[in-house]
């Protein structure tokens, strides 16, 4: 089990990490390295056709059609549908969401949704038909049990649901393909199955369940049944949230990284995170989609207009 640690000591060589490459059209921003290389684009979403503002838009997915969903959590709770070029579709979910947080997309087209302040996970159509909720809206789990403040919930190509309740639970649920809870595990730790706090979680084709454990700078590894297998010790960052496609890894860190990685955690190429927002504190990308042509989109927990796009180069 590989066990990378951040920048030093990494595929890339301590002297290509973390840079700006230089070369493009004038004003052009590039980052990243290789063949991960991206031209930044900060006003993704909010040209002509788009919007005229993002709130805070800290939850980023598409569907098999590359169209790219926005869970905006203010000032409005609400899903933004742009296309890839950033014009709006539709919008949807206003009045039905407290507090935005995670959201992804099965390859069904099923949106899988976290709400930290409603305590829930749903599942929702693309244009906005809720098909089914878990958690009891508005009233936080009992202690060990789904939710309290879950982060993210992600299905497996089996049906089965893998949830991290992250802020009030620091536990792993397990959900079979009928939507019954099967198992949880995890405990408030820095140990082997502990977290402090579990942000993200994300089931690959090897079956391996992996966890951002935000505030243990780490990754940690299990198997479907729970068992741990191996962890992502000492990352640079905070992991915040995963995604992998095609056989590739791309992390989001909190205080401020972007890095991309093989699915065993070596780094190919990283970059720092700039806002979009000059009065921004936290600086923090959120989470992030890639979609089939290689072009990432990152939201990020700040103020307004904390989002943008990377065209892969």
């Amino acid at each position: 089990m590989a066990s990378p640690t951040g920048r030093s000591g990494s595929a890339l060589g301590d002297e290509q990490t973390g840079t700006k490459e230089a070369s493009g059209k004038m004003g052009e921003q590039r980052v990243g390295q290789g063949k991960y290389t991206y031209i930044v684009d900060k006003t993704w979403g909010r040209r002509a056709g788009g919007v005229d503002a993002l709130g805070v838009a800290q939850g980023v997915s598409g569907d098999s059609q590359d169209r790219v969903y926005v869970f905006q959590r203010s000032p409005v709770a609400v899903m933004l549908v742009f296309d890839r070029e950033g014009r709006l579709l539709t919008r949807w979910g206003e009045g039905q969401f407290m507090n935005p947080h995670g959201v992804w997309t099965s390859p069904r087209d099923e949106l899988y949704i976290t709400d930290t302040g409603a305590h829930t996970v749903t599942k929702w159509t693309i244009d906005g038909r809720l098909l089914r909720t878990w958690g009891t809206p508005g009233t936080p789990g009992a202690p060990d049990m789904p939710f309290n403040r879950p982060t993210k919930a992600v299905a497996t190509p089996d049906g089965e649901m893998y949830v991290s309740d992250g802020y009030g639970q620091q536990r792993i649920h397990r959900f079979d393909s009928a939507g019954n809870l099967v198992h949880s595990w995890g405990s408030k730790g820095t140990g082997p199955g502990e977290f402090t706090l579990p942000h993200d979680v994300w089931v690959d084709e090897r079956d391996r369940v992996l966890v951002c454990d935000r505030e243990s700078y780490r990754v940690q590894i299990f198997d479907r049944a729970g068992n741990y297998t191996g962890e992502w010790p000492r990352l640079e960052k905070k992991p915040m949230q995963i995604f992998i496609r095609d056989g590739v890894l791309y992390m989001c860190h909190s205080y401020a990284d972007i890095s991309v990685r093989t699915v065993d955690g070596e780094l190919l190429a990283t970059w720092p995170w700039e806002s979009t927002v000059a009065e921004a504190r936290e600086k923090s990308p959120h989470s992030l989609w890639v979609d089939s042509r290689g072009d990432m989109y990152v939201g990020e927990v700040v103020g307004e207009g904390g989002l943008q796009k990377f065209v892969r180069v």
